[in-house]
């Protein structure tokens, strides 16, 4: 019942100046100009501005304090309302057409409750906060993976090996003025090996090193330009293999292998190479066998959970004491 059209009531209390006339409050017309609008409301908010009236008693002649503030604050609406063209232009429209009251209500609400700040800078400085802590995320998680290589006694007795040939080592033992103290030399040393470390070793996955086009803003950014580009690739690739019907190459073999796994590139791309030659053996870009390799990949993981003595361990807590059951245990 709400929704359906009533009548119009023309002016209300809830919009612009009420049921008065924002005109007629000021004593303009509704041809005047904005320079007459002013003038009219600074000599109205002169005159009932409530400073005049303290210390007046509410009930006085012509109504006292209280009425003044009343109208003072009911000027200072209608000047509101008529300072701006957009919203002078809106209640023009209201006092022509009555009867579009929810029209009405609308724009009035809309303009209101509009945000102070554009939404255009709000967004980008959001998207600028999310990628400048993005990228410093990323370099944490890469330099924390570069601590634990360096740990790692398979790839330090590598990087020391590479550093004792390259002579970078030696170069830390100086003698005479320039001698440093062994914690010096050391935290050097360890310096130079994490830095073979990123040389020699390409991490791949989550702790990769980041890359600056990786981030969210230029995600943005690029983004017609990956879908021009995906567009062009997926046109290449139905004129390719559907409409020619070429055989796939090794590439595009591994693409399918990955669309079945549902892996992003990153997570396949972190994959050993035997995984993925396996992969390309066993012809897993074959729907079927794709299917076969994955009941295979499910049964063997049944069976490693089935003689992993934590999970034992977990299936016994569940059938003795696990949720659902009432236990009472004695003393």
């Amino acid at each position: 019942a709400a929704l359906l059209p009533r009548p119009a009531r023309g002016l209300t209390d809830r919009l612009y100046c009420g049921r008065r006339v924002c005109y007629e409050v000021l004593g303009v017309s509704r041809q005047a100009s904005k320079g007459e609008i002013a003038r009219a409301y600074r000599q109205l908010a002169r005159q009932y501005h409530p400073d005049r009236y303290r210390g007046e008693p509410a009930g006085g002649e012509g109504g006292g304090a209280q009425a003044a503030h009343e109208k003072f604050l009911l000027i200072a609406a209608a000047y509101e309302t008529l300072k701006d063209e957009e919203t002078r232009k809106d209640y023009d429209y209201m006092l022509d057409h009555p009867e579009e009251y929810y029209r009405h209500y609308y724009h009035y609400y809309s303009r209101r409750l509009a945000p102070k700040v554009d939404v255009t800078v709000v967004i980008l400085v959001t998207v600028c906060a999310i990628s400048v802590f993005q990228f410093f995320s990323w370099w944490s998680s890469y330099n924390e993976a570069i601590n634990y290589l360096a740990s790692v006694p398979k790839y330090r007795i590598q990087a020391t090996e590479i550093a004792r040939q390259q002579g970078l080592l030696n170069k830390t033992k100086e003698k005479g003025k320039n001698r440093r103290s062994k914690e010096e030399i050391r935290e050097e040393e360890e310096e130079i090996i994490k830095d073979i470390i990123k040389n020699k070793i390409d991490i791949k996955g989550g702790y990769q090193k980041p890359k600056i086009y990786d981030i969210l803003l230029f995600q943005i950014l690029l983004a017609p330009f990956y879908w021009c580009k995906y567009i062009v690739w997926y046109c290449w690739w139905i004129y390719c293999f559907t409409i020619k019907g070429q055989e796939y190459g090794v590439e595009e073999k591994l693409y399918i292998i990955r669309r079945y796994m549902k892996m992003s590139q990153s997570q396949f791309d972190s994959l050993e190479d035997h995984q993925k030659e396996t992969f390309l053996e066993r012809q897993l870009w074959i729907r079927e066998n794709y299917e076969v390799y994955k009941r295979e990949q499910e049964e063997e993981l049944k069976k490693k959970m089935a003689m992993d003595p934590r999970w034992k361990r977990y299936r016994r807590w569940m059938k003795n004491e696990g949720p659902g059951r009432l236990t009472f245990i004695d003393d």
